[in-house]
């Protein structure tokens, strides 16, 4: 398992906010759990120090670009970048540092996977460089996938299939437990060991973690092959889980 840094962006600031709570809308009516007075490049700068790699840069609607270029800048390959991609901007961000780029909203469309877009997508990006955003919620007994701020239910259940069918055409997967994203009340144990029983390529799971103890917690859940983001509950986001005992924790497993 490995850990996997984020940085979030609202208004093109770093933030961390509660994730149910975003709507186009409606822009004020987010949570905002914090709001950092340091850059994006060093948050960028202090992963690259800590040789953190294949963490995400999220822009969470519009007046992100320069942030998000800032910190893509900073450190070149390290940090993949999520937020609006289209196969119109997709190569701006590959060229400005991004590893991959993660995609949810666009390839879906009237609740359901839109396979003429996503080979639009994967002719600028190739499969090695898109990651695939499948955050989602929980509904009638299943996980499904969500988009638009996830607030919208698609009809893709996040399960063995999806995970199968998915995998030929990109290199990792992002899932973001919706329900307890950014509340640092708990993980979603179900979930998680749904990805490390079914998912064939690298899953980074996101959401509710409230104590140190929980990164043993999901490498356990998820048979080691998932691996975890921290944000809200961080110390350098404003939480009580010490940015540097997560580094000791992860040195131990070594």
């Amino acid at each position: 398992m490995r850990f996997r840094p984020c940085i979030d962006l609202r208004g093109g600031a770093v933030v961390q906010t509660v994730g149910g709570t975003l709507a186009d809308h409606d822009e004020a009516a987010a949570e905002v759990n914090f709001t950092s007075d340091r850059s994006p490049a060093d948050y960028a700068r202090l992963y690259q120090r800590d040789d953190l790699r294949g963490g995400h840069v999220i822009a969470l609607g519009p007046g992100n670009r320069e942030a998000a270029l800032q910190a893509l800048a900073a450190w070149p390959g390290g940090l993949q970048y999520g937020g609006g991609v289209t196969p119109d901007n997709a190569r701006d961000f590959l060229e400005a540092g991004a590893s991959q780029v993660i995609v949810t909203s666009y390839v879906f469309r009237e609740g359901c996977i839109d396979y003429e877009r996503l080979e639009r997508l994967l002719a600028v990006t190739g499969p090695e460089r898109l990651v695939l955003d499948l955050s989602c919620r929980w509904r009638d007994g299943a996980f499904w996938v969500v988009t638009d701020r996830w607030q919208q239910f698609t009809q893709e259940r996040v399960d063995a299939a999806l995970l199968e069918r998915l995998a030929q055409h990109c290199s990792e997967f992002l899932v973001h437990g919706v329900d307890v994203e950014g509340r640092m009340q708990g993980i979603q144990e179900p979930l998680i060991e749904l990805l490390g029983a079914h998912s064939p390529l690298p899953v980074t799971y996101a959401g509710g973690v409230s104590r140190l103890e929980d990164l043993a917690l999901v490498r356990r859940l998820g048979a080691n092959r998932v691996d975890l983001t921290i944000g809200s509950a961080l110390d350098i986001f404003g939480g009580r889980v010490a940015y540097a005992d997560v580094l000791d924790w992860l040195r131990q497993q070594d």
